[in-house]
């Protein structure tokens, strides 16, 4: 790092198998003056709003609630259909759902439950701990969840029936005063060294979450996308007019990027 940021940089990464091909090279080949922390998505969003981190891979909704953030352009964690780790799990079938438990490692996926239960099936279910008719699981936990005589919706796909775009779940947020395109470069570059070493990734992934490696290189290349397009943007913007809308957000205020590394 440059005179600029001598101190260390402080980067919350996200402890999840659909963060890996994002995180792979801040974890295994850290740069020099770089600090990194293994959080739940929850928690990388409080530490960047705490100013206890600098850069973050946040969920997508919590760049509307935490002010003075810049996105690095390009990357993100998006689904263009199903997702497989994003599921609304119920007990009754969906037009009697009346109570729901969201996951609390997560913000984005909450915020989505809302506006499809809402706007798709016209559902405004209580929100609760404890049991209740459907639940929200996300990441790993939702890859290993028994489904059997369960009515499951896999949320990315009840997006794109419902929006017509692919969902984007999470991106790097830096905090404004570091928003440079040097830093920007630092998280283009960790995943540049996990399409590089994507083998790899698999064998350590399947190895660590006891999935099979197949289910783990097929959930990575073909669930999920890292490269971040112009209809990924659009089907953001959307998410963030129908949660400020809903009251989930003060407001869908635009995204201000870092500049390209």
């Amino acid at each position: 790092m440059t005179d600029n940021s001598a101190r260390l940089l402080r980067i919350s990464v996200v402890d999840f198998l659909n963060a890996r091909p994002l995180t792979w090279g801040l974890l295994h080949e850290p740069p020099p003056g770089v600090e990194v922390s293994r959080d739940v998505p929850s928690v990388c969003a409080a530490r960047l709003e705490a100013g206890e981190a600098d850069v973050g891979l946040i969920p997508s909704i919590e760049y509307q609630r935490i002010p003075g953030l810049r996105v690095v352009p390009g990357l993100g964690i998006a689904a263009a259909s199903e997702v497989r780790s994003v599921l609304l799990v119920s007990d009754v079938s969906r037009e009697k759902i009346r109570s729901v438990s969201l996951d609390p490692a997560s913000r984005t996926s909450a915020a989505l439950t809302r506006i499809l239960l809402k706007r798709v099936y016209g559902l405004e279910p209580e929100y609760r701990d404890g049991p209740t008719d459907a639940r929200l699981i996300i990441g790993d936990p939702a890859m290993k969840t028994r489904l059997g005589g369960k009515v499951v919706l896999d949320l990315a796909a009840e997006w794109r029936a419902f929006s017509g775009h692919p969902f984007v779940f999470a991106f790097w947020a830096v905090r404004e005063s570091l928003a440079t395109a040097e830093v920007a470069a630092l998280l283009v570059q960790s995943h540049e060294a996990g399409v590089a070493n994507f083998a790899s990734m698999v064998r350590e992934e399947a190895s660590s979450s006891g999935l099979s490696e197949a289910v783990v290189e097929d959930y990575l290349r073909h669930a999920l996308h890292f490269e971040l397009d112009a209809g990924d943007l659009e089907g953001l913007r959307l998410f963030y007019r129908l949660a400020a809308e809903e009251g989930l957000t003060p407001s869908a205020r635009p995204l201000a990027f870092t500049p390209a590394s």
